[in-house]
């Protein structure tokens, strides 16, 4: 056999393994059900950090106060504003005016040394929460009036810790439709979904734009202090609370979505290098391993199937074959053609290529830059 042919024949192996046994990551769910109509839900406060959304802040916190809890009080919305120069605070004011749930805003006291902002924002907000549940979503989410009675209800029926969902996100443009859904594909690929829920896997990870915490094991995890440098902040959340003992559930949902534009190829480039480096733990061997595995796993297959002859050309069509598969279901998440499936290979490249421009601007000095903070490994 060939080298070529034996390469061809491992990236075939992998994809099987893949498909087979990671978990399930390609479904296209779990989706919540809705609430028992019959259920009575306990309180919930919503924990929103806001740091210049006025793009997005009024549809965020209008949808939020108006959330309905069957049999349950009125659900307390927290906005943290985190340094805001936009007017991000009054316009979400003006958003809550005659909704039937209370909204607090708080001015953030100044980030101490440590803190992401962010998560800075989001302790604040946690510190002054009563209730037992508490829900972290984002300045840039839209949630139905039904979305949060959905969580909190499994979330009781299963005695759950931890409730996230991915939310739709933004996909119209042209950029949006080629690269999205693939960051949905990528993110299931790399915390399967299945894993996340099982307590026997050490696998653990949550999806930032919704997040229902039970109080209890929170404070159990060490609180949001555990985690205060983190800036993949939702996937270490998880795993503090999985690691201290806590169930997690991790799924999708339609009754939240992104209201956030990336209009643009550059936007959504700037979105993967802010952590990629980070998930790769600023290592170069981390990097060049990614860079090796992505090139056996997403590239070599169609290159193979267009180029090659023989043996390596049939091997190749076939992990080909099932990596455009596995990609359907995203692309019916987001009502887009399956024609898109063939070319995953191409967003792959992209989103490698991305990982790593965000390892040479580290390597350059160049730190992680969100909302006009610098960010340095992990810290502040």
């Amino acid at each position: 056999m060939t080298i070529l042919a034996a390469l061809t024949l491992l990236a075939l192996v992998i994809w099987l393994g893949m498909i087979l046994g990671h978990g399930r990551y390609w479904q296209a769910g779990p989706i919540l059900p809705a609430a028992p109509g019959d259920m009575v839900l306990p309180a919930v406060d919503i924990v929103v950090p806001a740091r210049d959304e006025a793009p997005t802040i009024a549809q965020a916190i209008g949808s939020l106060t108006r959330q309905v809890l069957p049999g349950g009080p009125a659900p307390r919305v927290i906005l943290v504003d985190d340094g805001s120069t936009d007017g991000t605070a009054e316009i979400a004011r003006r958003a809550a005016e005659g909704a039937p749930n209370p909204l607090t805003i708080i001015t953030g006291a100044a980030k101490p040394p440590g803190w992401s902002g962010k998560l800075w924002a989001v302790s604040q907000g946690v510190a002054a929460s009563t209730a037992e549940l508490v829900l972290l979503t984002d300045a840039d989410i839209a949630h139905e009036p039904d979305h949060l009675a959905r969580l909190v209800a499994k979330a009781e029926a299963e005695g759950l810790d931890l409730v996230s969902e991915m939310v739709l996100l933004n996909c119209q443009s042209f950029p949006e439709r080629a690269l999205v859904p693939a960051f949905v594909y990528f993110f299931q690929l790399l915390y399967p979904f299945a894993q996340v829920a099982d307590p026997r896997r050490r696998m653990a990870g949550a999806a930032g734009g919704t997040v229902l915490l039970r109080r209890k094991a929170l404070d159990r995890a060490g609180g949001i202090d555990a985690v205060r440098g983190a800036l993949i902040d939702d996937v270490t959340l998880g795993r503090a609370i999985k690691d201290s003992g806590g169930r997690l559930w991790l799924g999708h949902t339609k009754r939240a979505r992104s209201i956030r534009l990336y209009p643009h190829f550059s936007d959504i480039w700037a979105m993967i290098a802010r952590t990629a480096y980070v998930q790769l733990k600023f290592s170069p061997l981390y990097l060049l391993g990614t860079i090796l595995g992505m090139l056996l796993v997403w590239l070599l297959p169609p290159a193979a199937a267009l180029f090659a002859h023989g043996t390596p050309r049939t091997f190749g069509l076939l992990a080909w074959g099932l990596m455009a598969g596995s990609y359907i279901p995203s692309l019916k998440r987001y009502e887009l053609s399956v024609l898109w499936a063939p070319f995953l290979p191409l967003v792959a490249l992209f989103y490698m290529a991305a990982t790593v421009g965000s390892a040479v601007n580290h390597m350059r000095g160049r730190s992680v830059m969100w909302k006009n903070r610098v960010y340095v490994d992990g810290g502040s």
